[in-house]
């Protein structure tokens, strides 16, 4: 009996509609076999952007740490996530959804957050991933324990990024990263609002028969962490290799200003680098 009780547990978190989560978009409208169709069709643009800034931002990691394509790969599986959980709003789809996007968040603050920012007990950035890893591990286990407060956690840690990447960009005079830093926010309080507007004001959009912000929020904020990991990224490189003379452009045309940012490297790599470290250290 108790093994019929625990196997019927393990497929109920599986089953379609198990979660507590159910956003605006009317369900099953398109599919009797997907719950919310534009949600789901809108997460696939994380294999669209994934790829590409993973090609972009090659050289820099090629680098500065082979470890940054993490950012990217797994952002992949965020999107995987998602359209899973929004075709099937089931329980184990949402953790699947939300965990996903907190290791990638634990993958930049490992790879990225400012040396000069680390607690006073941190001497280096080896010691500061493995706090991170442990206290990752230790948000992913106790999500489960209240799963509908993952996401404003999340969030949460997205308005941390924001207030230490204002920290690094009052030290920065490039008027270009500070163009890429207006927009990275712009794009995020838009995500933001469309989240925002999904969850809390849906009898309004309802009347509007326009229930579709959530799959909105899914295409900004994929815009939002490229602009916003290449900007930190940028940071990172001039504070890290700053011998490689790090520029920003973006694709497929730097003319535009807009598209996807990405890292290009103007200096001479190798020798630049025997030179840095002869110099200072």
């Amino acid at each position: 009996m108790g093994g019929f009780y625990s196997s019927e547990r393990m497929t109920g978190v599986f089953s379609y509609e198990s979660s507590e989560v159910d956003w605006c978009e009317d369900n099953y409208r398109h599919s009797e076999h997907v719950v919310e169709y534009f949600n789901t069709m809108s997460s696939l643009f994380f294999f669209i952007v994934s790829p590409i800034m993973l090609y972009l931002l090659h050289p820099y990691a090629k680098e500065r740490n082979l470890a940054i394509h993490l950012v990217w790969v797994m952002m992949i599986f965020v999107g995987l996530f998602s359209a899973y959980f929004h075709m099937t709003l089931s329980f184990m789809g949402q953790m699947l959804d939300e965990l996903s996007i907190l290791w990638v968040l634990a993958v930049g603050y490992a790879l990225w957050f400012p040396r000069r920012l680390f607690p006073s007990f941190v001497k280096d950035r080896a010691t500061f991933s493995r706090l991170v890893l442990w206290i990752t591990v230790i948000t992913t286990v106790s999500s489960f324990v209240k799963p509908t407060a993952n996401a404003y956690v999340l969030n949460c840690f997205g308005l941390h990024l924001l207030y230490s990447l204002g920290m690094e960009m009052r030290r920065c005079t490039d008027q270009k990263a500070v163009q890429l830093a207006k927009l990275s926010v712009g794009l995020w309080v838009l995500a933001i609002s469309c989240w925002i507007s999904d969850r809390f004001a849906c009898s309004f959009w309802q009347r509007l028969n326009f229930c579709y912000l959530h799959g909105f929020w899914h295409i900004f904020i994929v815009m939002a962490v490229a602009y916003g990991s290449t900007l930190i990224a940028y940071l990172d490189a001039n504070s890290e290799i700053p011998y490689s003379l790090p520029g920003l452009q973006y694709w497929p045309c730097d003319k535009w200003a807009i598209g996807l940012p990405h890292i290009v490297l103007k200096g001479t790599t190798k020798t630049g680098r025997a030179e840095y470290t002869a110099k200072y250290f």
